[in-house]
């Protein structure tokens, strides 16, 4: 229905894919730097160098990252800001791609919800990125004050605990880390169908693809 329209290529899905996501988000960041008259490109640039050079190291973890999330009853993914649209989308890969059961929060969403009922059956993964990285940080050591894991997403490397389980991913300008946020949870992803299959239907059970 809009007047103007911006295709963002992300072309059919054969799998649990985040391009439609990454497409998108990239596309409304430019063309929101654009109507304010912001510069971007330089920014969008650094983004896309740090996402490439921080996907190797993260991915080389996913195997201790699965195992300390393992046995989870519950994954929750909470973003602040930008990185709450990283949130949203990981819970969807996770619960689409292994069928365990993952849900996205804001921040306040889940210190005044969730947060009440975690014990040492819930994982929390904290993105602490960006200007409301401490935000993150706090909410981490109150999880972890309650009995429950946290895998806490920053900017820093921190040191690990029986239950927290730092992940280093660098800083980009706001609000890109909406997309380097996704790095983590998609290693983790890719550990749980490695260790217990895919879930996902295969792909000639979903009938005529629609674009």
């Amino acid at each position: 229905m809009a007047e103007s329209r911006l295709p963002i290529l992300a072309g059919p899905e054969y799998g649990n894919a985040t391009k439609t996501y990454t497409n998108a988000t990239a596309a409304s960041i430019i063309a929101a730097a654009e109507i304010l008259g912001l510069p971007w490109q330089r920014e969008a640039e650094q983004a896309a160098e740090v996402f490439s050079s921080n996907l190797g190291r993260i991915f080389a973890q996913r195997s201790e990252l699965e195992e300390f999330c393992r046995g989870a009853a519950n994954i929750e993914i909470i973003g602040r800001g930008a990185a709450y649209g990283g949130a949203f989308m990981s819970a969807l890969c996770i619960r689409e791609m292994t069928g365990h059961r993952a849900a996205p929060h804001t921040g306040a969403g889940f210190r005044h919800g969730p947060n009440l009922d975690v014990d040492a059956a819930h994982v929390a993964i904290i993105f602490a990125l960006g200007r409301t990285a401490e935000l993150g940080i706090k909410l981490a050591a109150e999880c972890n004050r309650r009995g429950g894991k946290v895998v806490l997403v920053s900017e820093q490397d921190r040191e690990a605990t029986d239950r927290l389980l730092p992940m280093r991913v660098d800083a980009v300008a706001e609000p890109w880390e909406g997309i380097t946020s996704l790095l983590v949870p998609q290693a983790l992803t890719l550990a749980m169908t490695e260790r217990t299959g895919c879930r996902l239907p295969p792909r000639f059970e979903y009938g005529v693809m629609e674009q």
